[in-house]
């Protein structure tokens, strides 16, 4: 007889009726069913393969695995991974140069700077370290300033650099939050406008903040594209209240679909006219220390720009009153209005009334400072579906500059225009007039217009604006 498994199961298949069809089923799956193999997890490796793992990837790969689970997060703040890091980024003077076969590697100079530290500690030095650089070569870019408006003229080329993107996070009453992100935006001279849409908003009565954020990637790498799913850096620049938003702010304008409303500073909200649910979200974001703004806060306290060191003329009897400069745009979001600078503008002691300097910008009686508006009044928006303009209402870009030269009352915000009850009483023009006002801690701003019925057009005839008193004593140590 035949021996092995092969014959038994030969000469048990020769044995008619001991055999049946559950036995014969059973003896195939024996031989067909392949062998189980073990599960091989990568959390159940030993922490020093892992580690070893871990060793070959970069910082960013390493703060995001870090992510994964509390032993991952453990392995991931290893100071001997993140020492290496360190070294080969900073070249700090614990490291020495050794030549061997023309390669160059890096020692360190004993185990105590891995060994005498807490976990993590060169994790915090490396990111604190390319924070710094970060920061620096970002805002080296903003040194390079604009004569024609005196704001940085290379915000383009930082934001590139830097890879910024502003989100807006929507929360509601019972703490949930939701993050927008993917604006369009539109940049002018003196601001960008930045806009977000969508299908699918959190209902508005649910809701009960909007936080406004300027977003870096956490360890930026210029060799590379920036990596939208990497860790970040999150800069809070403004959060307004959005609860009773129709009856607490303020109505700007509306069209066939849409209702705006305006938010201090600079905001705009479209609400469905039908169904009362957000439309879009519309910021308008001053150039002027709009980087730092983006960048240098954290994710809890705004950036607070160092207080201005006033330098007290006592020559000068009227000093802080006069040299001022604006540079003022008027425009829609994609259409642009008005564009132009105003020189040596000035206030005279007896114009100083109710705690305001009054800056005559364009006076009303004098016709040879008065100057047309190009194209129909409107703010633009669009969604996935609809584009529409809401007319009688656009946005003011006011840059007011004093005698230096530098950033002195700077906004970028939506007003609208409203019909006056008088009537024009120049003789050069005979139309209606429509006025438009903005105000804030630092001043107001009052514009008139005559609208030509026959030209089709509006004329600037009077723009004034009023600064705080409280404004000017703190910038250049006076006391008016």
């Amino acid at each position: 007889m035949a021996t092995g498994r092969g014959s038994r199961l030969r000469t048990f298949a020769a044995r008619p009726g001991e055999c049946s069809e559950t036995v014969n089923a059973g003896i195939k799956s024996l031989y067909l069913t392949p062998p189980i193999k073990p599960n091989v997890c990568i959390e159940s490796m030993p922490s020093e393969i892992l580690l070893k793992i871990f060793s070959y990837l970069d910082a960013v790969s390493l703060l995001s695995v870090g992510c994964v689970n509390k032993c991952f997060y453990e392995l991931a703040n290893d100071n001997g991974i993140w020492l290496k890091l360190y070294s080969s980024s900073f070249h700090p003077k614990w490291t020495i140069w050794k030549m061997k076969s023309k390669q160059t590697e890096t020692v360190s100079l004993g185990c105590a700077a891995v060994h005498d530290k807490e976990p993590g500690y060169w994790k915090k030095e490396y990111i604190f370290k390319q924070t710094c650089a970060f920061k620096t070569r970002v805002m080296r870019l903003v040194k390079f300033l604009d004569p024609y408006t005196g704001l940085p003229c290379k915000n383009k080329e930082a934001m590139k650099v830097s890879g910024l993107c502003w989100i807006i996070v929507l929360k509601d009453k019972n703490g949930k939050e939701r993050v927008v992100e993917k604006p369009n935006l539109s940049f002018k001279d003196t601001s960008v406008t930045v806009l977000w849409y969508g299908t699918d908003w959190p209902c508005l009565d649910i809701l009960s903040t909007l936080k406004l954020f300027g977003v870096t990637p956490l360890l930026p790498d210029q060799s590379r594209p920036h990596n939208k799913n990497g860790p970040r850096r999150f800069s809070l620049i403004a959060e307004y209240h959005l609860a009773n938003l129709t009856e607490s702010s303020v109505t700007i304008g509306a069209d066939e679909l849409v209702q705006l409303f305006s938010l201090s500073p600079g905001l705009l909200v479209g609400i469905w006219k039908e169904k009362n649910e957000i439309a879009f979200v519309m910021a308008n974001l001053h150039y002027n220390q709009l980087l730092e703004r983006s960048i240098l806060g954290s994710a809890t306290v705004q950036y607070v720009p160092p207080p201005n060191k006033p330098l007290l003329d006592d020559i000068d009897s009227e000093y802080g009153l006069h040299d001022y400069s604006l540079h003022l745009d008027l425009h829609g979001r994609n259409c642009m209005y008005l564009c132009r600078s105003f020189k040596c503008l000035f206030c005279r002691k007896r114009d100083i009334e109710n705690g305001y300097l009054r800056l005559r910008v364009v006076n009303l009686k004098d016709n040879r400072k008065h100057f047309p508006i190009i194209g129909t009044l409107g703010i633009c928006w669009e969604t996935d579906v609809f584009k529409g303009n809401v007319k009688d209402c656009f946005v003011v870009d006011l840059t007011l500059l004093d005698e230096t030269g530098k950033p002195f009352w700077c906004f970028s915000a939506p007003v609208r225009m409203e019909l006056s009850t008088e009537s024009s009483g120049l003789y050069d023009y005979m139309g209606h007039i429509y006025t438009a006002d903005y105000s804030d801690s630092e001043g107001k701003v009052c514009l008139e217009f005559v609208w030509l019925e026959e030209t089709k057009e509006y004329i600037i005839v009077s723009l004034v604006l009023y600064v705080s008193t409280k404004k000017v004593n703190s910038w250049y140590g006076t006391n008016y």
